[in-house]
């Protein structure tokens, strides 16, 4: 379960924790000792906005947020698993996210930068690809400039692995493996998918 679906529901728990009360808004309490042995030195009681406690609860609970994994990630995560249903939903929601987002599909012009979280010895570096026109109808996508140094080593392997001529869909492989966290998708010169914003 993501984060932001936990606080949806403990938000909706602390605020109705019974089907014939009203919403409240405000939640407070009292230890138990000064109820029942009241004393001068016992802690007060306290009061908060429901919506606070929630977000206090959610922030200390483990989730991992699945929005900070490729629609292959999590597929490889439940096939680890042995879950077969989980690995064909994570598909699944990878092609339906993408194909449902108000600017898809891509169009010549379009601009789509990557990032890349340093990993081991690598520092974090960035590529951006240009869509263009390519035969029979089909886009093709071509590494426009990365942020690597020219003397890195193995640098040819590292940049361009998601550059593809004369494609339906140049960025189905993209979406799938980099994740839609890691790209910005610029169009006209505007951003209309920024994936690391919260």
């Amino acid at each position: 379960m993501r984060r932001t679906e936990a606080l949806t529901i403990i938000t909706q728990v602390l605020k109705q924790p019974v089907d014939d009360v009203p919403a409240a808004d405000l939640i407070y309490g009292r230890a138990l000792v000064p109820i029942e042995n009241p004393a001068a030195e016992a802690p007060q009681p306290w009061a908060m906005q429901v919506d606070v406690l929630a977000l206090q609860i959610a922030a200390r609970l483990p989730f991992t947020d699945d929005s900070e994994q490729s629609p292959l990630a999590r597929a490889e995560d439940a096939k680890r698993r042995r879950d077969l249903g989980g690995e064909i939903a994570a598909l699944e929601q990878g092609h339906t996210d993408l194909n449902s987002a108000p600017w898809y599909p891509a169009r010549p012009g379009d601009l789509v930068h990557v990032h890349y979280e340093a990993a081991g010895e690598m520092a974090a570096f960035g590529e951006t690809y240009q869509i263009t026109a390519g035969a029979d109808g089909f886009l093709t996508m071509q590494v426009l400039c990365h942020s690597l140094p020219e003397d890195t080593e193995f640098l040819a392997d590292m940049v361009g692995c998601f550059a593809i001529e004369d494609d339906p869909d140049p960025l189905m492989a993209l979406w799938f493996e980099a994740g839609p966290h890691r790209l910005t998708v610029v169009r006209d010169g505007r951003p209309v998918h920024i994936g690391g914003a919260r």
